[in-house]
């Protein structure tokens, strides 16, 4: 079937656009702020047989782009039972899944009496029980201490929701009355999906709409192979690492060999380090996701579906931390092992296509949890939080300053948000200064926050990364600054033994968390970079003259 181009267009826009109305009204309508604010959520529409994405919402995470069909894919195995109505509640990891925090519902969308397609949804519960709040456990061991796993069950049958699996649900939680506020948002979010997509296919046709989105995928796939056309034929090797699993204080490598041949790429990713003790292990939906974001933050370009997938072929490395199997903990997988395999594909690709590439990212979510009892509410409370850092700087400029995780569009929730929410107070919220890698185009600077207990009590939890090692540089550029983190307690300050991980840090009225996020690598060498820059950095007062000095070689006759 030919396509006129005009109404592939509008075919394409219009399932996109379906999606992000799902996003839009996950967000509107949920109760936790990391959904409402940070929008660490995602929807999506997947193909009735394989799973594969269809589209994702504009707005959507992009580390769930591949994890979401993984876990649809799981369902459609597991669950051959699935009604007009029916929605399936799962988290299990080892289910095409992350952490236990990110919570998917799939339901099966029928249109003329048919099984059209699933619609899929993510939604990060800032708690799921467990040791601790949050689910941020550092020295879990084994997934019962992370919280409660849920295997593909019916949340909804034919419409009517199943009180026994909700309160299941609800009573192993700390905070029943905002997840039950988050449960109704990604409900509604696939009702309104279900809405808007038989309204596109009234329009235009299911038949047309099949068509298109076969259309859609074999076009996706040539634009992506064009692309790696572009790279020299070749095997490129980067290891990227991780400061340790929070248990035993060793460095965990991910190494990557990846090998361009043509239109295709294969990424070898067997001979990282081995299963860990802690909870830096990652579902192979999850790894296997990040090879995929990686390559759409290379060539952004390229359309969401299935097709730009097809030409990169990644092997499973059974025997590593990227695979986790049962009962190996997962906390840290999403937001941290995920962005380190990232970093991976971004230092392998450096090295075949340096001109266009940029230096690594501030590699972190800065994941931090405290969670308590606030006396003055009279309820108990978990505040849950991401934070920026900065990105690499690359062939053409500076890298940016405080962005987001490179697994995500996640921002961090508004400070008055907060503050408004629970019994904090942020005292300090600041660009960090000094922290960018230096080079030709220095990396963007990470952030400094601190945040102070007002009353009642609490339990403070972090697990981040690039502590130990800060995000690399590029051609010759440096490394950005690495992650540190202070809690005082009744006026002790102590730095955690992991230096980015911890968890259990009692806290009562007036104790503090002090956070300094990484900023990105520079790209090439500090030498060549312009006077003008470095003396505009200077005046603005970045760095410090003596730092300046330390890494640029000399000061500009500006400063």
């Amino acid at each position: 079937m030919s396509f006129d181009p005009v109404l592939l267009a509008v075919i394409q826009n219009g399932l996109n656009q379906v999606a992000t109305e799902m996003d839009l009204v996950h967000e509107k309508t949920s109760f936790s702020p990391v959904i409402s604010e940070g929008f660490d959520r995602s929807n999506g529409i997947y193909h009735r047989e394989t799973g594969e994405v269809i589209a994702q919402g504009e707005m959507g995470l992009p580390s769930f782009v591949g994890v979401m069909q993984f876990t649809t894919q799981e369902v459609i195995a597991r669950r051959p039972d699935l009604e007009p109505g029916d929605i399936i509640l799962i988290n299990d990891p080892y289910l095409g899944g992350t952490h236990l925090m990110d919570v998917k519902m799939v339901t099966p969308f029928f249109y003329d009496g048919r099984l059209w397609c699933y619609l899929s949804n993510t939604g990060h519960w800032p708690d799921t029980g467990g040791m601790v709040p949050g689910g941020f456990n550092s020295t879990a061991t084994e997934i019962q201490q992370e919280g409660l796993r849920i295997p593909p069950v019916k949340l909804f049958r034919r419409g009517r929701m199943d009180q026994d699996i909700l309160d299941i649900v609800l009573n192993n939680v700390r905070v029943p009355d905002e997840r039950i506020g988050d449960i109704k948002a990604q409900v509604g979010a696939l009702k309104v999906g279900a809405r808007r997509l038989t309204e596109l296919l009234d329009r235009y046709g299911a038949e047309t709409v099949e068509a298109a989105i076969v259309e859609l995928k074999l076009r996706s796939e040539r634009q992506m192979r064009a692309h790696i056309e572009s790279i020299p034929d070749g095997t490129y090797a980067f290891t990227a690492w991780h400061d340790s699993d929070g248990v035993v204080f060793e460095k965990l490598a991910v190494r990557l060999k990846m090998t361009v041949t043509g239109s295709d790429i294969h990424f070898d990713l067997s001979e990282s380090s081995p299963p860990c003790r802690g909870p830096m292990n990652a579902p192979w939906a999850a790894a296997h996701s990040a090879v995929y974001v990686a390559m759409k933050h290379i060539f952004p370009d390229v359309p969401i579906n299935a097709g730009c997938f097809a030409p990169l072929h990644v092997a499973r490395p059974d025997g590593t931390f990227l695979v986790a199997e049962y009962p190996r903990p997962v906390a840290g997988a999403a937001a941290e092992v995920c962005q380190r395999v990232m970093e991976a594909v971004f230092g392998a690709m450096g090295r075949a296509i340096p001109e266009r590439m940029f230096a690594a990212p501030a590699g972190t979510s800065g994941n931090f949890s405290v969670g308590g009892y606030d006396p003055e509410a009279g309820r108990h409370y978990i505040m849950y939080m991401f934070s920026g850092g900065g990105y690499g700087g690359w062939w053409e400029t500076d890298g940016l300053t405080n962005g987001c995780s490179s697994v995500g569009i996640s921002k961090t929730q508004p400070i008055e948000i907060l503050e408004q929410h629970y019994p904090i107070l942020y005292e300090e919220y600041a660009l960090r200064e000094g922290s960018a890698g230096p080079g030709r185009h220095r990396g963007g600077f990470g952030v400094n926050y601190r945040v102070r207990l007002l009353r009642g009590e609490g339990k403070a939890s972090f697990v981040m990364d690039h502590g130990v090692v800060g995000p690399p540089g590029m051609i010759g550029g440096g490394e950005g600054g690495r992650n540190e983190i202070e809690v005082c307690q009744s006026g002790t300050v102590t730095r955690p033994e992991h230096v980015s991980k911890g968890e259990g840090y009692p806290m009562r009225p007036g104790d503090w968390v002090q956070v300094r996020t990484p900023g990105g690598g520079g790209y090439g060498d500090p030498a060549d970079r312009d006077p003008a820059s470095l003396a505009r950095d200077l005046k603005r007062g970045y760095f410090a003259a003596e730092e300046a000095a330390r890494d640029y070689g000399s000061l500009p006759p500006a400063a």
